[in-house]
């Protein structure tokens, strides 16, 4: 660097540098600033979401602002607390809540930047990055970075280097709604920590600098770059070995489809909405903060067979009719490689995925074969009798038509691959317990993310003879006999509705006194 550019940004450099020591000088003599108090650090209490449960502890939902599973810190991988430390704040374990080195690396690369090429780097700690998280606003200004910086250090004297990074893994934004890797885990993954890989563990560890521009569902490549990135801090500090540290890198990861459920959790949205409903109302908002469990009274195993066995009863129905064609048409580039892969990835973030019927989008359609991608960049083909049902809409003049560009719904079976689509149909189904009466499986529709309505308490049905067995018991109970006379003359109201039979018998007569001794029946 020129010696004069030198003279110019050196007091800069080391004002910044010294920043922490002057921040508390001035804030210890001559009480400069108006500080919070520690309560929220002391006294941490995390918003957790209401949580919905199966009776046999199987979570169907969370209803929250903030998505978040409390993990303590004994219970989180050592390999995930080294590869956060190792990205965030390399010197977490050895600096009093601030390293002055990290502020003056991150002050000298911006002010270079102009010269150099180098991009803006933070100088903030894990725990400047906590104080600013629960006792200040992200909003920039000086004040407020000497304020972070004199609290730092007085939380870090307060609580402990433990209770703060215990603090910053569960409350650390990680994605639209997910805050803490408890939370980011399932959300991604559908894993617990203890069970993420090496691979999974530094794609998490990545997040934390930006969790919308490295979002592992919307942008698997970004999230990628950065994963690679912990992984060569890792490697550098001696945290993994060279063989570890390759293997995670060619580890093929599968990031959970938008809207679908985690491998152990039950889809139940229709019971899931009606105990966020019925608690709201007793407790107000204040439900959804105080980490709640609402236990119902659903099995798993039977609500998981209820839905497999709508979902398949819908779609059998719908195959009966015609294939209705693409949902969406989405312009492709020429050809084939990269643009088209980032393309396809882009057009497919505006169209919600499912576990059953997967989004796609066509990349090649023709009489034998149709090519698609899944979101997160999978090819998948289908052939023979998955494309049965779509046959004629390959043809050149076909209307609807299937051509390259159409966003479609792929469901795999035992044939492979196989066209499906939405049913428009809609269906429901309880199953009770027969000694209890309570409620062991509740489906309300196909699915509740498109059909809120719940048609299994909402609908309102003609009960058909469905409703003999409840009048002939309430009738027992009041001392009719299998022997009583019942009057089954045809009946006229008032405004001359006459109830009959489906098949147009029992009409009312036109003189039904005169003929009602010849209606009376033995029961």
């Amino acid at each position: 660097m020129p010696f004069a550019l030198w003279r110019a940004v050196a007091p800069a450099v080391l004002a910044l540098a010294a920043a922490p020591a002057l921040a508390q000088t001035a804030a210890d003599s001559l009480g400069t600033f108006e500080l919070p108090t520690l309560q929220r650090v002391l006294d941490y209490q995390p918003r957790l979401p209401l949580r919905v449960l199966t009776a046999d502890g199987v979570e169907i939902a969370q209803f929250g602002t903030e998505r978040r599973i409390f993990v303590p810190l004994a219970q989180v991988p050592k390999r995930l607390q080294d590869a956060v430390v190792a990205i965030e704040d390399i010197r977490f374990r050895e600096h009093n809540g601030l390293d002055t080195r990290g502020i003056a690396r991150a002050a000298w690369a911006t002010l270079s930047s102009p010269i150099t090429g180098g991009m803006k780097q933070g100088g903030s700690t894990i725990t400047q990055q906590v104080t600013r998280m629960l006792l200040l606003t992200h909003q920039f200004s000086a004040e407020r970075k000497i304020k972070e910086m004199i609290l730092a250090r007085r939380v870090e004297a307060a609580v402990g280097k433990d209770r703060v990074l215990e603090i910053y893994l569960n409350e650390i934004v990680l994605g639209p709604r997910i805050h803490g890797f408890g939370a980011a885990a399932q959300h991604y993954f559908g894993k617990t920590l203890p069970a993420l890989t090496l691979a999974e563990t530094a794609m998490l560890a990545g997040l934390p600098q930006n969790p919308y521009y490295a979002n592992p569902a919307t942008n698997f490549e970004r999230a990628t770059t950065r994963q690679r990135i912990v992984l060569a801090r890792l490697l550098e500090i001696g945290q993994i070995s060279k063989a570890e540290h390759d293997s995670a890198r060619n580890e093929k990861i599968a990031v959970r489809p938008g809207g679908a459920h985690a491998p152990d959790r039950v889809n139940a949205g229709h019971v899931a909405e009606m105990a966020r409903l019925a608690v709201t109302e007793l407790l107000g908002d204040a439900a959804l903060t105080r980490g709640i469990q609402v236990r119902t009274s659903l099995r798993a195993g039977d609500q998981r067979a209820a839905q497999a066995a709508l979902r398949q009863a819908q779609l059998a129905h719908d195959r009966r009719g015609p294939w209705r064609g693409p949902e969406a048409e989405e312009r492709l580039p020429d050809g084939d490689g990269p643009a088209v892969d980032r393309a396809a990835a882009a057009a497919l973030r505006d169209h919600r995925d499912d576990d059953l019927l997967r989004v796609a989008l066509v990349l090649r359609a023709g009489p034998r074969e149709v090519l698609a991608m899944l979101p997160g960049g999978e090819r998948v083909r289908v052939v023979g009798d998955g494309l049965g049902w779509v046959q004629a809409a390959l043809a050149r003049s076909a209307k609807p038509a299937l051509r390259r560009g159409a966003v479609v719904r792929l469901q795999r079976d035992s044939r492979g691959w196989v066209f499906s689509q939405w049913p428009q149909a809609q269906g429901a189904l309880v199953a009770l317990d027969p000694a209890s009466g309570r409620v062991r499986a509740l489906v309300g529709s196909f699915d509740f993310g498109r059909s809120p309505f719940n048609h299994a308490t909402q609908a309102w049905r003609q009960p058909g003879s469905a409703i003999k067995p409840l009048l002939i018991s309430a009738a027992l109970e009041k001392g009719v006999m299998p022997s009583t006379l019942i009057d089954d003359a045809p009946f006229s109201s008032a405004d001359g509705w006459s109830p009959k039979n489906s098949d147009g018998r029992g009409t009312a007569r036109s003189d039904p006194v005169g003929d009602r001794n010849l209606a009376r029946r033995e029961w």
